[in-house]
């Protein structure tokens, strides 16, 4: 693996640590933070125009894997997807020497090193994080004002890009809240700059923004998306936990309560005292456990060289838990489950030490492991991505 800084503090790269609380304490979902680093190699090494002209005109890339857009002349798929669903390459690098803008959505499942950012930044945010990549022709301008549903952040890697920022007409939209063209104004105008390589950007979701290519080269930014989970998923996985406790929530709505002429007073008064009881008896803990948890499932595993470095397990060898892999050690009935990306994995009782020892953070060898087969399980915390040798 080459030298990759922004691995180190991943959010305080992208912004300047100094920033961070502020950012959690202020900024974070309210306003938009533009930062020049004054460094126009911060972020080389993440990708390149070299590396996107390589994907695009040398990898067999399906529909949904590339896009085109362009906000003066807009362009249908059929123009750069053939009869089998794969980008035509000379049509795209046509539209592009036209003036549109070239999207690789998903960048991060076909580049390790954005892959690498996006696990150090779903660390901080426990949030699934994704890339998009966009490179614009010189004087070209991919989307019309609009906002997006999700959290930013922009990495400016080449050429310049000159954005503007507008009003915010829905705050913290949810997920399934795309933007629909003429439904909201757009606002005043509330702030102009240009991103320079080396330079980047956060915008909150529900900012209306648009931007265009600054100077006479290319653009080039990754366009870094946090999926989060909100106060609202959680409550409802609360109710949901607290209806296997309460058969009053488990009852039946009133019989006939689709007819027309439904009387709804007894049930408004029934659902708010219900309501009431609930905010009495809500848990936080078993709903938020199983949030964890299946935040912790849908990561992929970190393993790099487990198939590669598959061997026996040497006395001298020392290994280390990966820094960021996310876990739960949890149990199940008579087992012990760390619960980790990619599945769970189960192991006997008198082993929760061996495994509190193993992902504790702190260097060990096969020595440190006191149970029979320790090399078993420290072979499958390996396959896993959750220790690496050191």
């Amino acid at each position: 693996m080459t030298h990759e800084p922004w691995l180190v503090d991943p959010l305080g790269y992208l912004i300047g640590a100094e920033r961070e609380n502020d950012f959690f304490a202020r900024i974070y979902e309210r306003e938009a933070l533009i930062v020049h680093h004054d460094a126009r190699e911060r972020f080389t090494g993440l990708i390149s125009l070299d590396d996107i002209d390589r994907i695009v005109t040398t990898l067999d890339l399906r529909e949904g894997q590339l896009a085109l857009a362009d906000a003066v002349n807009q362009v249908d798929a059929s123009e750069y997807v053939d009869s089998g669903n794969f980008i035509d390459r000379g049509a795209v690098a046509d539209r592009f020497r036209r003036g549109a803008t070239i999207i690789l959505n998903q960048a991060h499942q076909f580049d390790p090193a954005l892959a690498r950012l996006c696990r150090g930044l779903e660390y901080t945010f426990s949030a699934h994080v994704q890339t998009n990549i966009y490179l614009t022709p010189p004087n070209a301008q991919g989307f019309r004002t609009h906002y997006d549903n999700h959290d930013v952040f922009v990495i400016q890697v080449e050429g310049e890009k000159a954005w503007r920022l507008y009003d915010m007409p829905i705050e913290a939209p949810y997920r399934g809240e795309g933007f629909e063209p003429g439904r909201y104004e757009t606002g005043a105008l509330r702030q102009e700059f240009v991103l320079k390589p080396g330079d980047c950007a956060y915008v909150p979701r529900g900012m209306m923004h648009d931007a265009q290519t600054s100077g006479d080269k290319p653009s080039l930014h990754i366009t870094v998306g946090l999926i989060t989970r909100t106060w609202a998923d959680l409550m409802l996985e609360a109710v949901s936990e607290a209806a296997l406790r309460s058969p009053e929530l488990r009852r039946s709505l009133p019989a006939g309560f689709a007819h027309a002429g439904f009387d709804r007073s007894k049930a408004r008064t029934h659902l708010k005292d219900m309501a009431r009881a609930l905010a009495d008896t809500v848990e936080l803990d078993p709903a938020l456990d199983l949030m964890v948890d299946t935040f912790i499932r849908s990561r992929a595993a970190d393993n790099r060289g487990a198939v590669r470095d598959v061997a026996v397990i040497a006395a001298s060898d020392r290994f280390k838990a990966q820094p960021r892999a996310p876990f739960r050690i949890a149990e199940d009935g008579d087992d012990i489950v760390v619960i980790s990306p990619g599945g769970d994995l189960k192991f006997a009782p008198d082993q929760r030490a061996a495994l509190e020892r193993a992902l504790n953070g702190t260097s060990f060898g096969i020595d440190d492991i006191k149970i029979d087969k320790a090399d078993a399980l420290i072979s499958t915390l390996l396959a896993y991505g959750l220790i690496s040798r050191t």
